[in-house]
């Protein structure tokens, strides 16, 4: 389907992503119609097909975008040391990647009971690919006896909870820093292993 003329696709596209984003995280999905994404947008509720299929591909589209994103940081990221320093620098990146972008955060882990089969799929796989890396940390932790874990994939999801949750309470101008929280987060991450 082609845009009419004088269309901004560069401009446009990313409002509707931005608006679905703030809608989603704000409502849930599931209360959240395209013809509210389009009034958000200032656009007919028929313009959104021209950027998506659907809602559905919309939020999946979404959700791999933060994902692709993390997954994209954290490999710029230099984790280097002991697997104590690395769990501690994961600690720190995942803190501060993720208070930077709540309404993402809220909707990737969310909003996936709202995920059809093929799209819960292809969002899975990267979840995975995320949580590998925390994983191979943990593992390597183990293998030189450092950390005290039973099982690393348990442990690998109870950490990425506990690094998650700090975008449900924290708010910029409180007593700690956003600096200071990643630090204790990272210390309570490797006394969590034992290390």
């Amino acid at each position: 389907m082609a845009r009419k003329t004088g269309s901004h696709s560069d401009i446009t596209g990313p409002r509707i992503r931005a608006a679905a984003l703030r809608l989603f995280a704000r409502h849930g999905y599931a209360a959240v119609s395209m013809r509210q994404i389009a009034a958000e947008v200032g656009v007919q509720a028929g313009a959104l097909y021209l950027y998506t299929p659907d809602k559905q591909t919309l939020l999946a589209d979404l959700m791999a975008e933060h994902l692709e994103q993390v997954l994209a940081a954290l490999a710029a990221e230099p984790l280097a040391g002991t697997p104590a320093d690395r769990l501690a620098g994961f600690a720190r990146f995942h803190v501060g990647f993720h208070l930077e972008r709540p309404e993402a955060v809220f909707v990737a882990y969310m909003e996936l009971r709202n995920l059809d089969p093929d799209n819960f799929a292809r969002i899975e796989t990267l979840r995975r690919a995320y949580e590998a890396q925390l994983e191979a940390i943990l593992r390597d932790g183990v293998a030189a006896g450092l950390f005290r874990i039973p099982d690393t994939k348990l442990a690998t999801l109870a950490l990425i909870a506990m690094l998650t949750g700090v975008t449900t309470w924290y708010r910029e101008g409180g007593r700690l820093s956003r600096a200071d929280v990643a630090e204790i987060y990272a210390d309570m991450a490797r006394k969590a292993v034992g290390a």
